[in-house]
Parts: structure tokens; sequence; C-alpha cells
């Protein structure tokens, strides 16, 4: 099998407080977090890692949280420091760091783009104090704009901007708003994304009021990607939106089913060996994640993907692409032939949710991107 594009994830787990709707393994910082302490178990944790690459390089780097920019530049430079001794990163390698527009005051964008971050991804989900109330943000519309400012006048011309939108109470104009205001900021990417209600959120426990229904959640939906469209930014996944040339490297190697080794608490992993496809996480409290580095405690095994494994996790993640993805690849990326594809499709293709061209390209067909969740369900893996 020959080895995919490796990238590296790095979790930083503590936010000011946790948001509502928020899923992901992060923490409430309060006053002083272990900032230095987890720096240095992230550190070990590198180590142990490159072991695994056998002198692959990488390609991209994300320090995603929780809240990164919490984490001062020395700190972000300590770390990318680390990385750059132990890994062969490309010439040019983007390195991302998520950042929310009420936290950027714990270190400048400057020196976080010394410390070597290329790329910035600022958490906004709407301009409109009323709703980031509602969503628990601790921001201002008016911090969001006050936040690309510094960011620009930092060097940074690549950044995206999250935008959520089907909030509580919110409009087609609300969400057009939102959006028109992002778009004057001139990102290079905007991801926009529709609320959802996750498990083991507070939302999800006590959904809020008002949320859109269906059809005006699809209202929204077409307006806006008319609007994004309008103004150069192309869709290539079912939440991303770039300019030409700004397509964000890491998430497309996670689409594209390439490797990425993953440090932090609560991190996941993928990674490809003449032996198979394995699948790897830490530890997710930071307190038993920084005690196992400090300890050289044994990791988690890694697990060997199964062949339905395989083929599920690749098209969850392809078949967020508008392009699709070619026969080639799957075969490639997954060490299956093209009979296993055709076998797996069998239902979906009968439903009109995905299609095959005569040069061997799938892409989910108009009703399959609508219903995209039904058609990835039609490959969930009964070998496990």
């Amino acid at each position: 099998m020959n080895l995919p594009p490796l990238s590296l994830y790095v979790h930083l787990p503590w936010c000011v407080q946790k948001c509502p709707y928020c899923d992901f393994n992060s923490h409430r910082a309060g006053d002083s977090p272990p900032r230095q302490r987890y720096v240095e178990a992230l550190l070990e944790d590198l180590g142990r890692e490159a072991v695994r690459t056998k002198g692959r390089s990488i390609e991209s780097v994300f320090l995603g949280g929780g809240t990164p920019s919490l984490f001062s530049p020395a700190e972000i430079n300590d770390l990318l420091d680390g990385i750059r001794a132990l890994f062969g990163l490309i010439e040019g390698a983007e390195v991302t760091m998520e950042a929310n527009p009420g936290t950027v005051e714990y270190g400048s964008p400057a020196g976080y783009r010394e410390a070597g971050v290329t790329r910035l991804s600022i958490g906004a989900q709407s301009f409109d104090d009323k709703l980031l109330t509602k969503l628990g943000r601790i921001h201002t519309g008016a911090d969001i704009v006050r936040a690309v400012k510094e960011i620009r006048e930092g060097g940074f011309a690549n950044f995206n901007i999250d935008l959520m939108h089907g909030l509580p109470d919110q409009s087609v104009e609300m969400a057009l708003a939102d959006l028109s205001a992002a778009i004057s900021l001139e990102p290079a990417h905007i991801s926009w994304y529709q609320l959802t209600l996750e498990p083991n959120t507070i939302f999800y426990a006590r959904p809020p009021a008002n949320l859109p229904d269906d059809d005006l959640a699809a209202e929204i939906q077409d307006r806006g990607q008319a609007l994004l469209a309008e103004h150069g930014y192309a869709q290539y996944e079912i939440s991303a939106y770039a300019k030409d040339g700004q397509r964000c490297k890491h998430n497309l190697n996670y689409w594209f089913f390439g490797d990425y080794l993953a440090v932090g608490a609560g991190a996941h992993g993928k990674i490809t060996t003449d032996g198979g496809v394995y699948r790897y996480q830490k530890p997710a409290n930071p307190l038993q994640y920084m005690v196992a580095q400090e300890s050289n405690v044994a990791q988690m095994a890694p697990s060997l993907l199964s062949s339905g494994d395989l083929i599920f996790e690749f098209m969850l993640n392809t078949l967020r692409l508008n392009d699709g993805f070619s026969e080639e690849l799957f075969i490639e990326r997954t060490g299956l032939t093209a009979s296993h594809l055709q076998t797996a499709t069998i239902e979906a293709r009968k439903k009109g949710l995905i299609a095959r061209n005569a040069r061997g390209h799938w892409r989910p067909t108009e009703l399959g991107r609508r219903f995209l969740n039904d058609l990835q369900s039609q490959f969930i893996a009964d070998d496990a």
C-alpha cells in the first residue's frame, strides 16, 4: 500500500468557559491552567510519535482545542520548535491555530506568526450579540472585527472565519447578515455550518427554543451558498468555502483519508503501515494525559481497521467533498479493491444517493448531498 500524506494534530484542551453546543474535548481553564506543564507533556508525546513516522515528512500542523489562543506566543513557539526538531516539515507547511476573538488578547497575532503559525482560524460563530449570548460565547461582534484587524496587522493574510447558522430565533435575513459581515472582512476561507445538537452537550439535554425548521434551514443554506459564491467563495466541502487557492490543506488531508499523528488530551490519530491502517487515541482528561506522558505510561495500543471500517471511514470523509473521489484514491488509501467499492455502494446507487462516471470517479448526487447523513450511513461497518 502506498503511504498517504501525513499531518499532525495537536490538541490544546482549555477554554475560558464551555459552550452549551460544544461536544469537543474541552475543559474550563480556571484561573491558572498548567500551560507550561502541558506543553512539556506534548513535547514528550511528540518524541514518541516521531517513532511512528519512520522518516515521513509532515505536510500540515493543526493546533486545535479547546482554545489554543489561551497559550502565549512563547508557549506556542516552544511547541513548534519541538515539532520542527523532531519531524521533517515540508517547505511551506501549513500551520493552523484556532483562536477565539475573546482570547486573542492573551497573545498578539504577530507573536504567533513569529512562532511559526501560518494560518489562523477564528471562532466567530455569529456577529449578532444576542445570538452570541445564547451560544454562550464570551465575545461580541465588535470583538471579531477588532481581532481580524489585529490579525492583518500581525502579518496574516491567510485566515478562516468559523460561522454558524440555524441558530435560535435566527431568520434568513439574520443568517445572511452574519455571512455578509464575515465576507466584508475578506478572509481567505469561511467555514459555514448549521448548529447541531450533539449528545453530551447542554443544548442536547435542554434544546434551545425556536430553532429553524427544516424548510427555513434549507432556505438559509441555499441563499447563503449563493451569497458566498457571488463573492468568490467556492464551496469545496459540505461546510468549507474558499477563495481561489486558499483551501485548508490540513482538512483536505482528513477528507482525502490521509494519515495524521495526534498529540494532546483526547487526540485521535490515524496511521498507515505495511500491516494496514490503524487508529489510536490519547487519554481524554488533561491531568491524566500529562501524568501518562510524564510517567512514560504505555499508550493504548492502536487498533487495526477492518475492511468494513475502512470503507465507512473513507466514505465518511470523502463524501463531504463536492468533487467526490476517484476509484484510484479508494484503492490507494484503503488497500482494498474496486470490487469492494462496487459492492459497498449498491444500495446507495439504488437510492440515487451516489453516482459513478465512466472514468471511475464517484460523487454524491444532488439528493445525496442534501441527505448526506443518510448517504454516509449506508456504509456503516457490519463486520466490527
